[in-house]
């Protein structure tokens, strides 16, 4: 049985890429369409099947031994969640799915080359009806996303059950966790000249003028803003006082009125003006040009300078790197820690070796624990450029799993299996209360939850 199927807002991309690769040796075996399954105010129709199979084919997923029944029982729970969400009032923001749905489309248009061949493939007349059909899929997806984690929110586990669960697990069953290291970084940010800074204010400023004597914001967004995420849109953002933007973008668009324009206003991704499209009670819809300073050459240098000064008193044993780390680097994320990095997937400060992105893989490797890395240029999260030198704190070598040693990794597993069970309840609970349909074709299937009614 399939534990696991890529949501429709991962899996979309790899889905369509291999349908285009194997379109041809799939014209012998067209079949009519249909609707195969209802659930609730949701269909599920036998093409979806075949997607599913191509998506799972795109991610190297064996599925020789996958049955079209397994398939669609699966695709029967996602419309279980989606389905509920509606009933429980989640709210899954249009800007959201719209910002999703042209990030996915512009992947897909970089891999295949034509929006013709997308359009072509969802059998659609048009772009504009091709996205009306991606909007579903995503907002059904995210929708589904919503519910589970309404299912799960405030689900955890004590010191106990963690304790239990690690005792139930026979020795020779002991899960094997690989080599893991723990890693220091200082960071070095060119300084922007405050020459920079007036040349991008003034400009948005003349943007500005230029919307209230007439110009469209939305094409001057297009043209000008920085914002990879809402360039495509025009700037465009839904939000209101929980969207999670930064403090200052809030503060700003909050205290202006429908129609009004702001001055330039600075966050740490540079300056923004913002243009308040429609407030719709607790809503904002709102488009936002945002431009960063560019960073000159000699600052590029200086910073590099610092960074150079910074590794020779760390090599020299004046000063330790966790101490250079609070005195030196312009990252705030990690300088309070001594440098030390936090792995996003876990919290932990561990990274285990084979899950490292290649390109940090690279710089710390084969560094030795305490030995300082060569100042390597990179990139920030705003893609600007910065300077950083690496260490190594700690090295764990592969290991079965030890209740001490790994703790917060036996108490994922713990919730996580605890996590199951509540959707298993939940699931099995809720099938019972929805309007489900199965057509004859498939009530032959064996099932693990209830689908056909007896």
């Amino acid at each position: 049985m399939i534990k696991t199927i890529l949501s429709s807002t991962k899996a979309l991309t790899f889905g369509l890429l291999a349908c285009l690769a194997t379109q041809g040796h799939a014209q012998n075996k067209q079949k009519i369409d249909g609707v195969i399954g209802v659930v609730g105010d949701y269909i599920v129709l036998d093409s979806d099947i075949d997607k599913t199979y191509l998506e799972l084919s795109a991610q190297n997923i064996p599925i020789k031994d996958i049955s079209r029944c397994e398939l669609f029982g699966k695709l029967l729970e996602d419309k279980v969640f989606a389905h509920q969400a509606i009933q429980d009032s989640i709210i899954v923001a249009d800007s959201e799915v719209n910002d999703l749905m042209n990030r996915q489309l512009d992947n897909m248009l970089e891999q295949v080359g034509s929006m013709d061949k997308i359009v072509s493939f969802y059998k659609k007349k048009d772009v504009a009806d091709l996205k009306a059909a991606l909007f579903e899929i995503i907002k059904e997806g995210k929708l589904a996303e919503g519910m589970r984690d309404k299912i799960i929110d405030g689900v955890d586990v004590t010191p106990e059950e963690i304790r239990q669960f690690y005792n139930a697990i026979p020795k020779d069953s002991l899960p094997n966790f690989g080599a893991e290291i723990e890693i220091g970084q200082i960071v070095f940010k060119p300084k922007v000249s405050q020459e920079a800074k007036d040349e991008v204010i003034r400009r948005l400023k003349e943007i500005r003028q230029e919307v209230l004597d007439g110009g469209s914001f939305f094409s001057k967004a297009v043209l000008y803003t920085e914002d990879p995420g809402s360039k495509s849109t025009g700037g465009f953002y839904k939000m209101n006082r929980k969207t999670p933007f930064v403090k200052e973008f809030k503060d700003v668009a909050f205290s202006l009125k429908e129609g009004e324009i702001s001055q330039p206003f600075e966050s740490e991704f540079g300056y923004h003006i913002i243009y308040i499209e429609k407030i719709k009670g607790q809503d904002l819809e709102l488009r936002h040009i945002l431009m960063a300073p560019k960073i000159s050459p000699s600052a590029e240098l200086e910073a590099k300078e610092r960074a150079e000064k910074a590794r020779e008193e760390i090599k020299s044993g004046a000063i330790t790197f966790a101490d250079a780390a609070k005195k030196y680097s312009d990252e705030k994320e990690t300088k309070n820690s001594g440098g030390k990095l936090v792995n996003p997937r876990t919290l932990e400060t561990r990274f285990e070796l084979t899950k490292l992105d290649p390109g940090l893989y690279s710089k710390v490797s084969d560094l030795k624990v305490n030995e300082l890395s060569y100042i390597f240029p990179d990139n920030d999260t705003q893609g600007k450029r910065v300077f950083k030198i690496f260490t190594v704190t700690n090295k764990i070598d592969e290991h079965l799993a030890d209740f001490t040693t790994d703790y917060m990794k036996i108490k994922d597993l713990a919730l996580n299996k605890k996590q199951r069970a509540e959707i298993e309840k939940w699931l099995n609970k809720t099938i019972k209360d929805t309007y489900i349909f199965i057509a004859p074709d498939y009530k032959s299937c064996t099932f693990d939850r209830e689908w056909i009614r007896k």
